[in-house]
């Protein structure tokens, strides 16, 4: 197939939408498929660029803080990138999409859509997280302005699946995996000096409102081993110097820091034990790469997030935003060693299902379920 991906940002692998795309990208070539991307940023070869569309100052701030921008449609050049492909799948549900949609429709080029933009993780960032009104109404603003035109949607989870249905979504959902790289594996290292005689608890995310940082932090500090323990949150984000200061007593100074995917792999291999205390999350490729990579993980169980769906038994789940109740779970982890190492092989073996070759194969077939659906 001759696939063309839509989507605002392509290039820098900052967040977890840019990044599942790029891995979708690359396994769809190695299954035999012609891939071509529509985004802003960087030219390059099998890259049709538009310009970024600029916001106001401080609106293009906080949404850069998220590791995102907003491309700019060009009609002249979606209409030349569908008009050679077979099939296109639009990635968010903004302007560029929205143009590129009925252009595909205007062509009859088949054409689906993801969807990876959870109202909270705009909501969170205005400090309007919790406000189920507001949540809502982006769900139903998504389906109106986008959505409810499109016939199959990729959905990296149930539990999203679940919440575009309760919010009226009528497409049919298809309920598929970002998956993870092949490369994270079950793998060990010897721990650098920096990290040597501690034990390392780790977590992976964006540093932002809706991940809860702050209750890991707080959970160390109220760790029986929090002598012992070394802290490191892989990301960037707007939330790093509050995290920072609110580290600042921790016995072992916290390291913050962004890392490339083979740094990560490291950092994982050199990692004890692995925390997701998202609220909202709508799949959660950093933990399913630390579980593949053969770290336990520690999960909050919040109904706004997917990661639940990952623990394999109540030792792997805690209450939302209970920094108390992560650091019970953390300390029995802690001290159960011969436990932890015995779940270590049980979630690398879970996450071989999430391998993306596997989640290609599945999103190959909507895609010619969305070409057949065309040819009527």
């Amino acid at each position: 197939m001759k696939i063309l991906l839509v989507i605002d940002q392509f290039d820098s692998a900052n967040n977890g939408t840019t990044i599942s795309a790029k891995r979708f990208a690359e396994a769809l070539e190695r299954s035999g498929n012609e891939v071509r991307v529509v985004s802003a940023g960087e030219e390059r070869e099998g890259k049709y660029r538009v310009d970024e569309f600029r916001l106001l100052p401080i609106a293009d701030r906080i949404v850069k803080n998220q590791g995102m921008l907003f491309a700019k449609p060009n009609k002249v050049m979606l209409r030349s990138a569908i008009s050679w492909a077979d099939v296109v799948h639009f990635y968010m549900p903004f302007w560029l999409s929205m143009e590129g949609r009925k252009i595909a429709a205007e062509l009859h080029v088949p054409h689906t859509a993801a969807f990876h933009v959870q109202p909270e993780n705009i909501t969170y960032t205005l400090g309007l997280g919790r406000v189920h009104s507001i949540n809502t109404a982006i769900y139903k603003g998504f389906k109106t302005i986008f959505y409810n035109k499109i016939t199959h949607i990729h959905c990296p989870s149930q539990f999203i699946a679940s919440q575009l249905k309760e919010n009226g979504y009528t497409a049919k959902l298809h309920v598929i995996s970002n998956g993870v790289d092949p490369r994270f594996v079950y793998r060990k290292l010897a721990k650098t000096p920096e990290l040597k005689g501690k034990f390392v608890v780790l977590m992976i995310g964006r540093l932002s409102n809706e991940k809860r940082q702050d209750v890991l932090i707080e959970a160390v500090k109220k760790s029986r081993f929090a002598d012992r323990i070394q802290l490191i949150l892989a990301g960037k984000g707007p939330k790093r110097e509050k995290y920072e200061a609110l580290a600042k007593d921790l016995p072992h100074p916290i390291i913050i820091d962004f890392y490339d995917m083979e740094q990560l792999r490291d950092i994982i291999a050199m990692s004890d034990l692995y925390v997701h205390a998202a609220d909202a999350e709508i799949e959660a490729i950093s933990c399913m790469e630390a579980f593949c990579s053969g770290l336990v993980p520690v999960i909050s169980n919040s109904p706004l997030s997917a990661t639940p769906q990952f623990a394999l038994d109540n030792r792997s789940l805690f209450q939302r935003g209970d920094s108390g109740d992560l650091a019970e779970k953390m300390d029995y982890w802690i001290s159960h060693e011969d436990e932890r190492k015995k779940m270590e092989v049980e979630y690398s073996e879970l996450g071989k299902r999430y391998n993306i070759d596997v989640c290609v194969k599945q999103i190959e077939h909507m895609f010619q379920e969305a070409i057949e659906e065309m040819k009527g």
